[in-house]
């Protein structure tokens, strides 16, 4: 194999686009949070870190009546109402503050507390002088999903999940909770990492399909069965045949994209659209294995040995082209057998039979 003839360098990034903010979640369960703040808003914030988990001291000398319910009826951790002021001492130890106040030296004053105190901080619709921000939610925990436009556009953000909302079945979250529960089983089964690997693969596809359906110990047994009844060949690695055709990454089958979604190696030629490998999962390597700097062009005999190394070390290669696979008739868009991929002659290797013949 002449891997001198192979751009072996990964392209693009790994992030395309400069990130305004950074999306983190915190596991507030059991720790401290402080609420500054008595209004309508500071109620819906404090319903927010108690249903994370968290144990929220309120501060505040007038209280709304929202928040008087939200006290009286918490959703999971517990909310304690102090009714003054917030001192920097009432700081100390917590895990995150949140402020909501009508007034800026209020806001301000609180603010400089908790960063005096090292605390993060979230001020309600001040976000010069927050931490961190508390974007658009759709939950189906453990299924989270947090949207955030850096305070740019907030009824976007909300129109945005509104949309995920309706797309996103309820039962979602029933087999978000069911993996959970299953992943210490998994892990202490005797199935290989490789395995395991396929058999949280099996299960994605399962419950993408079956999701109105409440999971059962019945559906883990099935999944399990079939993992193992693979028996060796499920060590083994695979390659998928990833038509990218004009490049648009909107034409994508979704059978494509899952395949992107869970390679670990993706080779791919220069024409292929820097949109279509944001589809690709972050830690799959990307071999660009087109035309390189000089203008040499890969062989395709050497891609395929390259593809069928990897493949055999266990690893489940794309090779994602920007041709129409499908015109001669020798692959399909989506080959999901390990190993048979007959390679087509490239449009280099025809061209150079053409003068040849000449």
């Amino acid at each position: 194999m002449n891997l001198s003839r192979l751009n072996c360098e990964a392209r693009p990034g790994r992030i395309g686009r400069p990130l305004a903010t950074l999306p983190v979640f915190l596991v507030l369960d059991g720790k401290r949070a402080v609420l500054g703040g008595g209004n309508a808003a500071a109620a819906w914030k404090a319903e927010l870190l108690s249903a994370s988990g968290a144990n929220v001291d309120v501060y505040a000398v007038d209280i709304s009546e929202e928040l008087r319910k939200v006290v009286a009826d918490p959703p999971r951790g517990v909310i304690t109402l102090h009714q003054r002021g917030c001192t920097a001492e009432d700081l100390t130890g917590a895990a995150v503050a949140v402020g909501a106040f009508e007034d800026e030296l209020g806001a301000s004053r609180f603010a400089q507390m908790a960063r005096t105190a090292g605390v993060p901080v979230n001020v309600v619709d001040r976000p010069a002088l927050s931490d961190f921000t508390l974007g658009a939610i759709v939950n189906r925990s453990p299924l989270v999903i947090g949207i955030s436009t850096d305070g740019a556009a907030p009824v976007f953000a909300q129109a945005i999940r509104a949309r995920l909302e309706a797309l996103l079945p309820r039962g979602f979250a029933a087999w978000a909770a069911a993996a959970q529960s299953w992943r210490a089983a998994v892990k202490a089964s005797v199935l290989s990492y490789a395995a395991r690997r396929k058999f949280w693969q099996r299960f994605a596809a399962h419950a993408m399909r079956h999701a109105d359906s409440v999971p059962t110990q019945a559906d883990f047994d099935c999944l399990i069965a079939e993992v193992k009844g693979q028996g060796a060949a499920a060590e083994h690695g695979s390659v998928t045949m990833v038509n990218a055709g004009s490049g648009d990454a909107d034409l994508l089958t979704l059978r494509a994209v899952r395949a992107l979604q869970s390679a670990d190696v993706i080779l791919f030629d220069e024409r292929v659209s820097h949109d279509v490998l944001d589809f690709a999962r972050r830690e799959a390597h990307k071999l660009l294995v087109g035309r390189n700097d000089f203008g040499h062009v890969s062989r395709e005999d050497d891609v395929t040995a390259l593809m069928v190394r990897l493949a055999k070390t266990g690893k489940h290669v794309v090779w994602l082209r920007s041709d129409d696979l499908l015109a001669v008739g020798r692959a399909t868009e989506m080959n999901e057998r390990p190993l048979q991929y007959v390679p087509r002659q490239c449009a280099v290797q025809r061209q150079e039979k053409k003068r040849a013949a000449r």
